[in-house]
């Protein structure tokens, strides 16, 4: 996929999904406006700023799916697993539009960038599109996405309290004493994002990843201040450096992915030591919570994938729920052996910060809430199905978590629930209702004025009653069968016929059932027997 992150600006006007708002706007009001609006938009006419704003781009399914190049769903998670299977180093380039502006030292002016205001109780502008790239000596380039609260001209936060790679690099670095420089590429396409957003084992380069995903290496240019690269195709590219001053400054509040007000953090800060841009460049601000909730629920279905697959369970679907807010719930159905259950939800809470798991057979559907409630009503006993992982690695955003120090990382409880049908219990006690002739009667017909055909006079004569009786005696002593297996075999009888028939054979002592409730003959190999009284 060759699309740079203009080509599928276009791609996304051609397919309405993109609205051109060309008249002066108010960037107080940008926020609300994307929240209120199906579409993506593109203000070009921001007051008081050169520099137009695009936001909401990946905001719905239908456009994350169109940004990764996908014609449904499901298939992000199986491009971003091909991607992470068969990743393409970076390419890297000389020369790069987003370096048309170069502003150093005391030509940095962040406020001269459109950075919108979201929430009402935001503490200020965030740059929230940014993939961060930093180096360690030892474990090489890092990518992820981080916010950055702008605090002055040229000084911002960086959001770095969750337990990840970034903030490895930055704690390594303020032990040595010296700055974590980072490049911040803004206005890239959703393919980098999603790259740099899934979080790789400590040494592999997430850029790879991306080239795996797009099918090309992905570009690379090199910093003008710092021996460190950026996206080349990006709209603004900030070069900065984590100072070595630690989690001392007040960053936030912030309305975050789980759709609601984050608390105030404590973080690191940013010197911001160039801008580089396009002379035409576009600001991104990625809009939360959906356009980060889109793309950051496939990285967890592949992770989950992946880490059931390497304990031996075979997965038929999985489910990374809206409602856990794309990070924290997953249901999972599963082809199920003996031990299984258990199994899958010890490896399923492995993963990242996974909170809760709900583990179902392959029969219940992990997209209906209704039927994953009801395995867990017909299928858990909370002392031999619910298991409680204490003192996990948490996210800090978990607004359920007490309140820890600043730079201490949190630990909360991870909940699995099996939800499995139990070993040693009967299966046919979770044969669903299925209604009988559901395949020929249908409702519309009758009401579209269907009848019936007779099928026959109703025969009170006992003897016929007799004769029919001693018919169905003679199939059900060859293998059990359900009343109304019975009733269409002998189709040809009426109803009422057939029905005295099974009630002569009870009467004559001669009608029973086996175990799984299907008509058999009293006494015969096939008759469940009456549980043993207990002495």
């Amino acid at each position: 996929m060759k699309e740079n992150f203009r080509e599928f600006l276009e791609r996304l006007r051609d397919a309405k999904e993109l609205i051109d708002i060309r008249q002066p706007v108010d960037i107080r009001h940008i926020a609300t406006l994307v929240d209120q609006s199906d579409k993506a938009l593109l203000f070009h006419d921001v007051i008081g700023y050169e520099v137009p704003v695009v936001s909401g781009i990946i905001r719905t399914r239908e456009r994350s799916i169109m940004g990764l190049g996908c014609t449904e769903y499901g298939e992000i998670e199986q491009k971003l697993r091909h991607g992470i299977d068969h990743p393409i180093a970076p390419r890297y380039v000389e020369t790069a539009r987003h370096k048309e502006v170069i502003q150093v030292g005391d030509e940095v002016d962040l406020f001269k960038l459109p950075i919108p205001m979201s929430s009402v109780y935001d503490g200020g502008p965030m740059i929230t599109a940014g993939v961060v790239m930093a180096s360690d000596p030892e474990y090489g380039l890092n990518s992820g996405i981080y916010r950055f609260m702008v605090k002055e001209k040229n000084l911002t936060g960086i959001d770095i309290v969750t337990p990840n790679n970034m903030r490895m690099y930055a704690q390594r670095a303020l032990e040595q004493g010296r700055p974590c420089p980072i490049s911040i590429s803004i206005g890239t396409h959703p393919i980098e994002i999603m790259g740099a957003g899934f979080r790789a084992p400590i040494g592999v380069d997430e850029m790879a990843i991306a080239g795996g995903l797009r099918g090309a290496p992905i570009e690379l240019a090199q910093c003008e201040t710092m021996d460190l690269p950026c996206i080349a195709d990006a709209e603004i590219v900030l070069e900065g450096e984590i100072l070595p001053t630690g989690w001392t400054q007040p960053e936030g509040r912030f309305g975050e992915f789980t759709r609601l007000m984050g608390g105030l953090h404590w973080n690191p800060i940013v010197r911001i030591k160039a801008i580089t841009r396009r002379t035409d460049a576009m600001y991104y601000a990625l809009h939360m919570p959906w356009e980060n909730t889109w793309l950051a629920a496939p990285t967890r279905y592949a992770a989950i994938r992946a880490a059931l697959r390497n304990a031996g369970v075979q997965v038929k679907d999985i489910n990374v729920t809206l409602g856990g807010c794309a990070f924290w719930h997953a249901i999972v159905s599963i082809k199920k052996q003996a031990g299984e259950g258990k199994n899958a939800l010890i490896a399923a809470l492995s993963v990242m910060d996974l909170k809760h798991v709900v583990v179902v057979d392959d029969d219940i559907d992990v997209f209906n809430p209704t039927d994953v409630e009801w395995a867990i009503a017909t299928r858990v006993q909370g002392d031999r199905d619910v298991i409680v992982i204490p003192g996990a690695r948490a996210k800090p955003l978990d607004p359920s978590l007490a309140v820890m120090p600043p730079g201490v990382v949190p630990t909360g409880a991870k909940v699995g629930i099996d939800a499995t049908i139990g070993e040693g219990i009967p299966h046919e006690r979770f044969e669903r209702i299925a209604y009988a002739y559901a395949d020929r009667a249908k409702i519309a017909d009758y009401v579209g004025g269907k009848a019936d055909a007779s099928s026959g006079r109703i025969a009170s004569d006992e003897a016929k009653v007799a004769a029919l009786a001693q018919s169905i005696l003679a199939l059900i002593e060859k293998a059990p069968m359900y009343y109304t297996a019975v009733a269409e075999h002998f189709g040809e009888h009426p109803f009422p016929t057939v029905a005295r028939a099974l009630g002569k054979l009870h009467e004559d002592e001669k009608l029973w059932q086996d175990p799984r409730g299907r008509l058999c003959v009293r006494g015969s190999v096939f008759a469940a027997k009456p549980p043993v009284k207990a002495s």
